[in-house]
């Protein structure tokens, strides 16, 4: 009998659905929600009807019944620390993001959305996340920032890279337990990460490390704090999170453009675009002193992946430390099915999430 998952991964104005059939994808689609119709909600779970339509009309589109649904699989919002793997959705799941998150995000409503899916399904259907936004696995060492008061956290594209890393292993015939890598995550934002033996020992968000499409990344903090006494908090915020990176330099977030103005001879611009994939060299370099040079391989992921330019220029830089395996684009709905998959056949064991 065939597997069938349905997989939810809701965002700021979007909700991504997919639907898997013995791990195998049967489709996916980005269902858009316009966003002054969500303005008119005072707070994120007040969207849950909304949401809710979104999934069963991409299912109806698609022709997959509710009643077919062996599991459902979310991507949490931000819980508190949680192990990597599958959490089975709980009532002190849903209340933690609904009434103690601070983010008032979509993805708050990961839980209600695949529990309520699971209870429409039947009875005996069950509803998950897996290796969750706030998947953490850091030892104390990769807990020190400098500031007493605010502790380094595990943080950036994790779901992903874990994915991402899960198929290299098996594409080299090894157990992801018992190979380590480095993965650098390269799109809107760029972070890193440490993987020993399946395990996240330490992270680099897109605030602490390369700049990228839009983001600074870091920026020395004498000018950070100076710029936060001469500009509104706003201002600031837009121009590290938004308007940094390519876009601060080149005027555009568009890796298409750059390109073009590069082969039309822009010496600029080819060296803007070649500063992140310098960057994004030594932080590479970084996480392998995490790992005491102990690498099996470096993987290149995201949407800045595509760019051959951009994984050259890496390439040329750190192939001495290890193999590169470059994995463009993000498989973040594959992660979410393929982890309640091996759940399912008895491969992967459920924790229980404890407020």
């Amino acid at each position: 009998m065939a597997v069938e998952i349905l997989v939810i991964n809701p965002g700021g104005t979007s909700t991504k659905v997919g639907w898997f059939r013995n791990n195998e994808k049967v489709f996916d689609k980005t269902v858009e929600h316009d966003s002054e119709e969500l303005k008119k909600f005072d707070h994120v779970r007040d969207q849950l009807n909304l949401r809710l339509n979104g999934i069963l009309q991409a299912m109806a589109e698609n022709k997959v019944r509710v009643q077919d649904i062996s599991a459902v699989s979310a991507r949490s919002g931000l819980l508190p620390p949680l192990e990597a793997g599958a959490y089975e959705v709980n009532e002190a799941m849903i209340d933690w993001s609904l009434n103690k998150s601070r983010l008032n995000h979509g993805s708050d409503l990961s839980g209600i959305l695949a529990r309520t899916m699971a209870e429409k399904a039947g009875p005996n259907v069950k509803a998950y996340i897996y290796d969750g936004e706030s998947l953490d696995q850091f030892g104390p060492l990769a807990r020190y920032s400098g500031v007493k008061m605010i502790p380094r956290a595990s943080l950036g594209h994790l779901l992903n890279m874990r994915e991402m890393g899960r198929r290299v292993a098996e594409r080299l015939g090894r157990r992801f337990d018992e190979v380590n890598f480095v993965a650098c995550h390269m799109g809107g934002g760029t972070s890193l990460c440490a993987m020993e033996k399946s395990r996240v020992v330490d992270a680099i968000p897109d605030d602490e490390g390369p700049c990228s499409v839009e983001r600074s990344g870091k920026v020395a903090l004498k000018h950070i704090i100076n710029l936060c006494y001469d500009k509104p908090r706003a201002e600031v915020m837009s121009l590290l999170r938004r308007d940094g990176g390519l876009k601060s330099y080149l005027g555009t977030n568009d890796g298409r453009e750059i390109v073009r103005r590069i082969e039309a001879g822009d010496e600029y611009a080819r060296e803007v675009f070649e500063s992140l994939a310098y960057q994004a060299a030594k932080a590479i370099g970084e996480m392998a002193v995490v790992l005491k040079g102990e690498v099996d391989g470096v993987i290149l992921t995201g949407g800045l992946a595509r760019s051959k330019l951009i994984t050259g220029w890496i390439e040329e830089r750190v192939s001495f430390l290890a193999p590169v395996y470059v994995e463009p684009g993000e498989r973040e709905l594959e992660a979410l099915a393929g982890g309640i998959y091996r759940v399912l056949k008895g491969e992967e064991s459920v924790n229980t999430f404890t407020a």
